[in-house]
């Protein structure tokens, strides 16, 4: 904030020297209209950021995230670029005795913008941090806060005289501090280590040992055999959710429940310690355990969605003030003042005389009304948000007033994309061949190192592929999911350790495929997905061919289907998130891959994609691929990823074959999940949400994390016989 209050002020020293070569009249218009122009560009980008901010939480789209990000770091800018500008003109006209209108223009009323700007500076309560990162800058927002104030009393103390818009002034003056201040203490109470001491801050130390083992010895000494007895647990919590909850309107009963375990799981178990990585009791994972193993994978799927919910608003609204007491008076207080200025001033502009410039009064009544529309936009959201349907669930009905009930069935849905991104190594490959780019390189000196590039960025770059999770992709995981933690006498580290080693054992054919899984966890995914890609083409073909397409479909589809969304996705979590996959040299082995799919399309032709994949599915795997590169540097997985899907084919029960494949990247997917650390899950929030991060969540509550205690010793008493 210092920087940028420094930056303004050698903007406008610059912007002296820099004008000089445009002619007196432009010079003249451009010192009119600078001042109002940056107001105006302030209050549209707070617009943007009100309308925006929120909306990010369910649309993935980059150009919405480039849209916000903009807005995000322009709207602080242009406001500090502001209030330099009405600091140096003010001293100007202070030290010139006069008040420069037919320079700069109604300096006497625009000292009574400062006040708005400091709003702007606030920040609209639907985002007040565009990343995690920005979190952690509290205390650079901390000086920006006093700074700024200073510059804005300064303003209003160069510009005082007595009248009623220097007294108007003050109560904006008010509202502005406090929306800024607010600001910066959800910035610092939203921070990472912040939290994380909060929560360290109400561990207990348990029992004193030193006390215990005083009182042990003077039993001995008494003459008692003494004995320390563990005593046995409890019964597991009785499930509170039984006593009914009161409907509320605009969504069904069970919606309400829903809302309120989750924000049960979210706050009173405080499962938001997995996003800095503390350890949770068993008590908790007993009673969330023992909730979702009851629940089909709608149910869990939605609560887990409402906690992601609540975690989003924490991370980066004003959530921690907003729905607060606290909050509640500050928005009451702020909107009051804001009416009542507008309305003194409209009454005193139309009423008494005034030598105000009209288009200053007309830029200060926008102000003000944009300052009220934005105030009511403020309130007809947390009316309608999670937070404020907790509080009206338990109560009547009638006591919402009906202009909100649609608001929260709007609400209804709104939490994140229910999408994923889908990547297709082998379909990038072919098309990558098709482009003008690679067939002129192949003709020019250093081609195939600029091929080589081209193959390594351009995927970043290229539009992704959204796809709607289904409800059989969903089932799919929550069922293979919960069995695992069903199973009493399963190792459940397995799943840490090796993914792919429950289906493969479960399917009895860990011995023929314990290649395929016990390699790194991006050599992994990389022949998964080949495999399943030429199986997914092959049998997609066959499936159009054959007569019996219905039954057919019946037997393996979903499955299929299934397999080959995972495949996709984990192969866009690669190539595009790697920070959330274990450590690796992934990309390295996705580039590798590439070239040598390129190269192998070169040496052959085909004339559809279909027979690009047949030609290379019917590529002889007898010799392990791995034993042909001895000196190659390479680190490309193609073929091996061939042996596979001809393992693969061999299966002589479809159905069978796909089912396992399914279970199998249900596991990579869960493995990749838990290995993620919880503020990596986090920073994907603002992106539209991940499936990654709603099954790591999953998993913590049926507990398949590592993030609860192994041991639990109970409570000891002494015995003395």
């Amino acid at each position: 904030m210092v920087l940028s209050i420094l930056s303004s002020l050698i903007l406008v020293d610059q912007k002296r020297r820099l004008v000089q070569i445009f002619q007196e009249p432009v010079r003249r218009q451009w010192n009119r209209w600078e001042l109002r122009g940056l107001v105006l560009v302030s209050l549209a980008l707070q617009i943007s950021l009100f309308y925006g901010g929120s909306r990010r939480k369910y649309i993935p789209k980059r150009r919405i995230r480039a849209f916000i990000w903009c807005s995000y770091l322009l709207a602080d800018w242009v406001a500090t670029v502001a209030l330099g500008l009405l600091v140096d003109r003010q001293g100007s006209s202070s030290n010139s005795g006069s008040s420069n209108d037919d320079q700069y223009g109604d300096l006497r009323l625009m000292a009574f913008w400062a006040p708005f700007l400091l709003l702007h500076l606030g920040g609209p309560d639907t985002i007040t941090a565009y990343a995690l990162a920005d979190n952690e800058l509290w205390l650079r927002h901390l000086l920006g806060v006093l700074v700024q104030t200073a510059a804005a009393i300064y303003i209003t103390l160069l510009s005082w005289d007595g009248t009623l818009l220097s007294f108007l002034t003050i109560p904006m003056l008010v509202c502005g501090i406090v929306k800024y201040g607010e600001r910066t203490w959800v910035l610092m109470s939203a921070d990472l280590k912040n939290l994380q001491l909060s929560f360290l801050g109400t561990r207990h130390t348990g029992v004193n040992y030193a006390m215990f083992m005083e009182e042990f010895s003077l039993k001995e000494a008494e003459g008692y055999y003494v004995t320390a007895t563990q005593m046995e647990e409890g019964s597991p919590p009785r499930d509170f959710f039984e006593n009914a909850i009161a409907t509320t309107p605009s969504i069904s009963s069970h919606e309400a429940s829903m809302l309120q375990r989750a924000y049960y799981f979210f706050e009173t178990l405080k499962f938001k310690r997995l996003v800095v990585d503390l350890v949770l009791s068993l008590d908790d994972r007993r009673v969330s355990q023992s909730y979702f193993e009851k629940q089909n994978y709608e149910t869990a799927f939605r609560v887990i969605e409402f906690e992601l919910g609540f975690a989003y608003d924490v991370f980066y609204t004003k959530a921690l003030i907003t729905y607060t007491p606290f909050g509640l008076v500050s928005r009451l207080f702020t909107s009051f003042i804001t009416v009542s200025v507008f309305v003194i001033f409209f009454i005193s502009i139309g009423v008494r005389p005034h030598k105000h410039l009209l288009v200053d009064v007309v830029i200060t009544c926008v102000l003000l009304i944009g300052a009220i529309l934005l105030e009511l936009y403020t309130a007809i959201s947390s009316l309608s948000s999670d937070w404020a349907i907790l509080w009206f669930s338990p109560h009547s009905s009638k006591k919402i007033p009906f202009f909100f009930q649609s608001f929260m069935s709007a609400q209804k849905g709104k939490r994140w994309s229910h999408s994923m991104i889908q990547y297709r190594l082998l379909d990038f490959c072919l098309t990558q061949k098709s482009s003008a780019f690679y067939k002129i390189s192949r003709f020019i000196p250093l081609g195939k190192m600029l091929n080589n590039l081209w193959v390594k960025y351009w995927v970043s770059f290229r539009h992704p592929k959204h796809l709607k999770l289904s409800p059989e992709l969903m089932s799919s995981i929550f069922d293979h999911l919960r069995n695992i933690s069903n199973d009493t006498e399963l190792d459940l580290k397995i799943l840490i350790t090796s993914p792919g080693v429950v289906a493969l054992r479960a399917h009895q054919c860990y011995g023929n495929l314990k290649w395929a899984v016990d390699v790194e966890f991006d050599h992994a995914i990389l022949i998964w997905h080949i495999a399943t890609d030429l199986c997914y083409k092959r049998d997609k073909s066959k499936r159009g061919k054959d007569s019996d397409c219905n039954e057919m479909r019946q037997e393996w589809e979903h499955q299929m289907l299934c397999s080959k969304q995972l495949a996709d996705y984990m192969l866009y979590l690669l190539v595009e998130c790697p920070f959330m996959l274990p450590i690796g040299i992934g990309m390295v082995r996705f580039q590798d891959t590439c070239i040598q799919a390129l190269a192998f399309f070169d040496e052959k032709i085909w004339a559809s994609k279909l027979e690009a994949y047949e030609i290379l599915g019917q590529v002889s795997t007898k010799v392990f691929p791995g034993k042909v590169k001895v000196d190659d540097m390479s680190e490309s997985v193609l073929f091996e990823a061939c042996r596979l899907a001809a393992h693969l084919n061999e299966w002589s029960d479809t159905k069978k074959m796909w089912k396992m494949v399914s279970d199998v990247w249900v596991e990579i997917l869960g493995y990749a999940a838990v290995q993620c650390n919880g503020i990596h899950h986090a920073q994907q929030l603002h992106k539209g949400g991940e499936l990654l991060t709603h099954v790591w969540l999953l998993m913590a509550h049926l507990g398949l994390t590592k993030h609860f205690k192994v041991e639990n010793h109970g409570r000891v008493k002494l015995t003395a016989t």
